[in-house]
């Protein structure tokens, strides 16, 4: 797996704020992949116990049929209604043009992360 690839999808899942959520294929582009696959490996395999993975959805905003229960669980705590197991992404999906800038998360893979790993070994 390309790391540097998997950690610009990390850096665009913590983009994804509270209260809204994005498409397995909306982080996979944004990061430079055509592959919401792998977005999803990214998120199974390298996501930490922190990481808001429960902010992204199918495309038609239903949960990860294995993570349904908790997943509609920690969405609804962020104020997003899961209605007929789906998100609506008309009123809920992030659009991160219209967001203001913040701060997002290095995640393990991005070239802040591999400056930041460098640093921490000297």
């Amino acid at each position: 797996m390309d790391l540097e690839l998997a950690g610009r999808i990390l850096d665009q899942v913590w983009a994804v704020p509270a209260g809204r959520v994005a498409t397995y294929g909306d982080v996979s582009a944004r990061a430079g992949s055509t592959s919401p696959r792998l977005a999803g490996r990214v998120l199974a395999e390298l996501a930490e116990d922190d990481t808001p993975w429960h902010r992204i959805v199918r495309a038609d905003g239903s949960p990860a049929p294995h993570l349904r229960a908790e997943q509609t669980r920690r969405l609804r705590a962020e104020g997003v209604e899961v209605l007929g197991g789906r998100v609506s992404m008309t009123r809920y999906r992030f659009n991160p043009a219209a967001a203001p800038i913040g701060h997002s998360r290095t995640a393990p893979g991005s070239a802040a992360w591999a400056v930041s790993v460098a640093d921490d070994s000297t």
